[in-house]
This record gives structure tokens, C-alpha cells and sequence, in this order.
């Protein structure tokens, strides 16, 4: 018997149809269309290629596709393991070459079968299902991987159907090699990045060719991902073939790492040790367990980047709501209404704020420990009420009189008057409650509901205690419908990582937070969503407000503090809060739930860094030996912040 992974000598396809698991039901018989970007609108079946005649033709009698599935007259391929989910298989090879092997938690877990039927991953050792069903020989030619495609007859799940080519031999094999240099003769790796994109893109144009003509077009440019899709009939059916090896020449565009390839997705991170394993074949492996790992625990395949995984499972939630009748279904973008003085920048600017401590402060100041919330935006995405539709503009006492309704202030946008911080009996040791407030005079901006309502909280909560006729309200964008639109979806996050936390993967657990970080952050860039199968993506207010959310959640939790522990933070960044403490005390809450603050970063402070801290003539020089006291721990730390979106 054959195990999972193990080399099959011959290109023979099995005469079974990989099973697809219950989630392709998803497709419901209707064509299966998507944007360029490749998230699906609708998931439908590609017809079996057995019913057209040119498929046998070009097949040359390949057994017959629509055979039983259990039949014992496979030829030259391995029978099924009864196990998938052997752990040792990476290990395997390095113990037989004599050398230690101790591979992450994460690698050990089992591989499930949700993501069969719906991805395959190419080795140049042979092909297989995400489960570990070896199926094919090597795929050494464009013919071969067109006869793959084609019998495979992969269903889509959130996301096109995937073909993963993993290893660059696996590359070679299909002409797909690229020599772009090496990153020492490059002063930025965006330079390196641009030149290998500008390759592969020139490389593939050049050898697709025997797909093209087989009938397959391509989506777009060509790059990391090869958009293909192929009509016949009513149906539309959609590939992406992901080039694993050439990933990197795409991300660091998106997110700007300049020197360093950061976060990639399903594929994890280099810098934080969860990227796939060296070898091909343990590569494969653990590719496999996290695809089948996002079909299970988020009903979707990985989108090229975490953002539109977020987006696939928000699509996924509104076909299923449209079908059921139940549910709120945005289909409508929600772009900033015309403002009259718009702000400067982020409509609610996520705070950033430093403080030259005390003597006090440093008296018996031995750690300096970073809290922040767990899973911030995620936990504020299912908590509010967020605005759709139309709004409607109002000015002068309409405006004001739409805040002070029997349930508040409807969802929208408020042009009001933040009162000159020294005006109010403001902590001292505590930024402002709002990034565009001044100490020394009014302003006037526009905020979203959520800081309207922080602010009438009282001061010990995190407000300013105001009444609405302390904000002079002016105007007004008021949104006529709102709900919690992100309920559902921030469950099913939730949930994903909850499971990846509880069985120590970290791999996922990254990634989680990849796509609801990414997705939320994207929510503000139309460019991002320009189909218009995807417009509805396009909610900068929802963005602001969970902004907004988390920061007056973050100011409530330091008021708390300072009651509880008589301490007050030095330093702030988003969610994150930084406090000089004496040993042993703990700032942090008790509770695991999301939203709830937890320990970040904690280190003992040196006699160096305590007077650096001490001699500090300004919040630059504070920055600088925070900097230092945790630069060793940057990348080894559980980072739970948002950071900036």
C-alpha cells in the first residue's frame, strides 16, 4: 500500500472522479462565473469532460471518467491509503538521511478531505489530492496539465478551483523558471520583486500556448496565479493555477516589505517561521492540510491574497442568505458621501500617542509590558450595527435632532465639534479621546456613530461626557437601514481561529488574522473591488467605525487600569497600550474572549534602558528605548494587533 505523498512513476490518470466533499453543493447547477481577481459570484459544476467528444479525442481512450468510484481497475496507480493522516511523513525523509527532525506543531496535524474535489497540488514527484492521495505521475508538459485539468473536473468552493504547483522542479518541468538574480545584488527587494514578476509574467505569455489552444483563456495577466477559464455550452468553468515558488513576486507589492518577504497568505510567513517546509514533498503536505483545513473550518479555498478570502466568505454567506431569505444581504458598495471639510487622512485615524514618564512612574518600574486586544477588528466587526443603502443628508436642527432618536443615533456620518482638550477634565496621562482633537481650541470634523456615542460617555469610561448640544452637530449622512451585517462572518472567524489556537497552529492562526486584518483594511480602497460582483465590498465606513470601536474600547479598558492598578501607559499604537510595571503585577483581563486585553510583549528592563527611559527629554528619545527593550522580542512575540490597515 502506498503512502500519502509517495512518488507515482507514470503520468495514468485513476478511471475515478475525485469525490467532492458536501461543501461543492454550493454550486447549485448554475454557471459558475467569476471576476478577474477570481472570487466566485455563483459556484457551479463544470460538466463532466467525458460527455464532449473532443475530450476522448484528446485523451486517446482514458478510461471513463463517470465510472464507480470504488472500482478496482485502476491502472498503475497506488491503491488509497486508509490513512491520510500520518504524521511522520515529512519527518520520513530527513530521518533517513540521519539528520534531526523536529518540525513545527502545526505540521503534525492531520490532513483532512474537505478541499478534494475542489484543489489538486502538482509535485515533480507526481500529483495529489489536498488529503494525500497520490493520483498522477509527474505533470511534464502544458498537455499533461490541460489532460489534469480536464479530468479532474475540480468544483469551486467560495473560490475558483485550484491547481497548486509546488517546488520549483515541479516549475521546471513546465518551462516555468525564471532568473531574476539573487536579493544581494539588489539594494530593495521591490526592485528584485518587480524584475521576477516582469519574467514570470514574459515566461508564462510564452509557454501557455498548448493550454490556450486546448481551449482555455486566460483571466487577466498572467503571474503567481494564472486565471483560466473555459466555456462550454452554458458553463463557464474557472481554474487558478498557483505557482508556489513565484508567490513572493506578487506580495511584496501588495503589502510593502521592502527588504524582507512578509505574510503570503495560506502559505504563511517566512519571518514568522510558518511558511511550508523546505522539502517538496513536506511542502505539499502541509499545503494540503491547510486547504482542506480552510474548506472545513472557513467553507472557502484560500483567495490569492487573505483579503479576498475574507471577501469569499462574506460571498459565500450572501448567496446563502439570498437563497434562504434570511439575513441581512448588502449588494450595494457604500462609498464616503460628499463631505463639506472632509478630515485629513483616515476618516477615524487609529491612535498613536507617547508620554515622557514620570519619576513616579518609573519608581519601582522593573518590566515593561505591551497589552493589547485580542483579535481587535475581528471582535468589533461582529459587535456593531453597520449602516447600508442610501443615506440621506440632513443639515442644522434635522441633523441634530436624527442623534437623539428613542434607540441613538441612527448609523451614519456627524460633522460636529470636539471642545479644546484643556477645556475638559481630561486624564493628564491618557492620550485625547479623539486623533483630531487639540488641546487648545475646538475643531470641527466629521466622526461616525460609534466615537458620537464614545464621546457621550462618561470620562471614567473612556468619553468626555458630552451631551449632543455640547457637540454642536451640523450635518449628517444617515444610513436607512443598519444591522449586524459582520455577525455571521466574524463567527466563522472566530471560530477558525479559536480551532487553530486550541490545537497550537499557529500557521492558520496567522492567517486568520491575515484575512480579516486584510479584509477589513481593503474595505476602504474601491480599486480593490472593482467588478461588479464585488462592488459591495466597498464599505469605508464600516472600516472607520470598527476603527473607531476598538480605540474608545482601548481608552475604557486604560481609564480601568488606572482605577484598578493606579498605572497609566507611556505609550499607545492602535490597540496596543505600553506600561511600566514592578514585578509580578498583571494589567491583563482574565478573560480568552476576543476584544479582551491580553500580554503582548513583556521584558525586564535593564539598568541601561530604565535611564534611558529616565533621562528621556522627549517622547522621541521614549520611543527609541521602547524600541530597544523590544526589538529582541519582535518577531518571537504572539503579535494579536491590528497594526496599521
Amino acid at each position: 500500500m502506498s503512502s500519502p505523498w509517495e512518488q507515482i512513476p507514470l503520468f495514468t490518470l485513476p478511471d475515478t472522479t475525485p469525490k467532492a466533499s458536501p461543501e461543492s453543493a454550493e454550486k447549485g447547477g448554475s454557471p459558475n462565473t467569476t471576476d478577474q481577481e477570481g472570487v466566485t459570484d455563483e459556484a457551479g459544476p463544470e460538466p463532466a469532460a467525458a460527455t464532449h467528444p473532443e475530450f476522448h479525442e484528446q485523451v486517446d481512450a482514458e478510461p471513463d471518467e463517470q465510472g464507480d468510484a470504488e472500482s478496482d481497475e485502476q491502472v498503475d496507480v497506488a491503491e488509497t491509503p486508509t490513512d491520510t493522516e500520518s504524521p511522520e511523513l515529512a519527518s520520513a525523509e530527513a530521518e533517513a538521511d540521519g539528520d534531526a527532525f523536529d518540525p513545527p506543531v502545526w505540521e503534525a496535524l492531520p490532513a483532512g478531505e474537505a478541499a478534494d474535489g475542489h484543489a489538486l497540488i502538482v509535485t515533480a514527484a507526481g500529483t495529489y489530492t489536498p488529503s494525500g492521495r497520490e493520483l498522477t505521475g509527474p505533470v511534464d508538459s502544458l498537455e499533461k496539465l490541460d489532460k489534469l485539468i480536464r479530468w479532474a473536473s475540480l468544483t469551486p468552493l467560495g473560490a475558483p478551483a485550484q491547481i497548486w504547483v509546488v517546488g520549483l522542479a515541479a516549475c521546471e518541468l513546465l518551462g516555468w523558471v525564471i532568473d531574476p538574480g539573487s536579493e544581494d545584488d539588489v539594494d530593495d527587494m521591490e526592485a528584485l520583486r518587480t524584475r521576477a514578476a516582469a519574467e514570470l509574467t514574459a515566461t508564462l505569455h510564452a509557454t501557455l500556448p498548448p493550454l490556450l489552444d486546448a481551449g482555455w483563456e486566460l483571466r487577466g495577466e498572467p503571474g503567481h496565479v494564472v486565471h483560466l477559464s473555459r466555456t462550454i455550452g452554458n458553463f463557464t468553468s474557472m481554474v487558478d493555477v498557483v505557482i508556489e515558488p513565484y508567490v513572493w513576486t506578487y506580495w511584496n507589492k501588495d503589502f510593502g516589505w521592502h527588504n524582507r518577504v512578509g505574510d503570503m497568505g495560506v502559505l504563511g510567513s517566512p519571518a514568522a517561521g510558518t511558511y511550508l517546509p523546505d522539502d517538496d514533498l513536506p511542502a505539499a503536505r502541509e499545503l494540503g492540510r491547510r486547504l482542506a483545513w480552510c474548506a472545513q473550518h472557513l467553507g472557502v479555498l484560500p483567495g490569492p491574497t487573505p483579503a479576498r478570502t475574507g471577501a469569499a466568505i462574506i460571498d459565500k454567506i450572501k448567496r446563502e442568505r439570498t437563497r434562504s431569505g434570511k439575513g441581512i444581504v448588502v449588494t450595494t458598495p457604500g462609498p464616503v458621501p460628499p463631505l463639506d471639510g472632509p478630515p485629513r487622512g483616515d476618516l477615524e485615524p487609529a491612535v498613536g500617542w507617547t508620554r515622557v514618564p514620570e519619576a513616579a512612574d518609573l519608581e519601582d518600574a522593573c518590566r515593561l509590558v505591551s497589552i493589547d486586544q485580542r483579535a481587535a477588528y475581528l471582535a468589533s466587526a461582529g459587535m456593531l450595527e453597520l449602516g447600508y443603502g442610501q443615506p440621506k443628508h440632513l443639515t442644522g436642527g434635522a441633523a441634530a435632532a436624527a442623534a437623539s432618536g428613542e434607540k441613538g443615533a441612527p448609523f451614519g456620518l456627524w460633522r460636529i465639534t470636539l471642545p479644546a482638550g484643556q477645556t475638559l477634565s481630561l486624564p493628564e496621562k491618557l492620550p485625547l479621546p479623539h486623533p483630531h482633537m487639540l488641546a487648545d481650541q475646538p475643531v470641527q470634523t466629521w466622526v461616525t456613530t460609534v466615537t458620537l456615542d464614545a464621546l457621550r460617555e462618561p470620562v471614567a469610561d473612556g468619553g468626555i461626557g458630552a451631551d449632543l448640544d455640547d457637540l454642536d452637530i451640523t450635518e449628517a449622512w444617515v444610513y436607512p437601514q443598519q444591522g449586524r451585517v459582520l455577525d455571521k462572518w466574524a463567527k466563522i472567524l472566530r471560530e477558525a481561529r479559536k480551532t487553530a489556537v486550541d490545537t497550537q497552529d499557529a500557521a492558520m492562526k496567522g492567517f486568520i488574522g491575515s484575512c480579516y486584518k486584510g479584509y477589513i483594511g481593503r474595505m476602504v480602497n474601491p480599486d480593490m473591488w472593482t467588478s461588479t460582483r464585488m462592488v459591495h465590498h466597498h464599505q469605508p465606513l464600516w472600516r472607520a467605525s470598527i476603527i473607531a470601536h476598538c480605540r474608545w474600547r482601548g481608552r475604557r479598558v486604560a481609564m480601568r487600569i488606572a482605577r484598578e492598578h493606579q498605572r497609566w501607559p507611556v505609550r499607545t499604537v492602535t490597540d496596543s497600550w505600553v506600561y511600566l510595571l514592578p514585578e509580578e503585577e498583571d494589567i491583563a483581563d482574565e478573560s480568552g474572549a476576543l476584544g479582551k486585553m491580553t500580554v503582548e510583549k513583556d521584558v525586564a528592563l535593564t539598568d541601561t534602558l530604565l535611564a534611558s527611559m529616565a533621562s528621556a527629554a522627549d517622547v522621541h528619545e521614549v520611543n527609541l528605548a521602547i524600541k530597544a527593550a523590544f526589538t529582541d522580542h519582535e518577531d518571537t512575540a504572539e503579535d494579536e494587533g491590528e497594526g496599521v490597515l
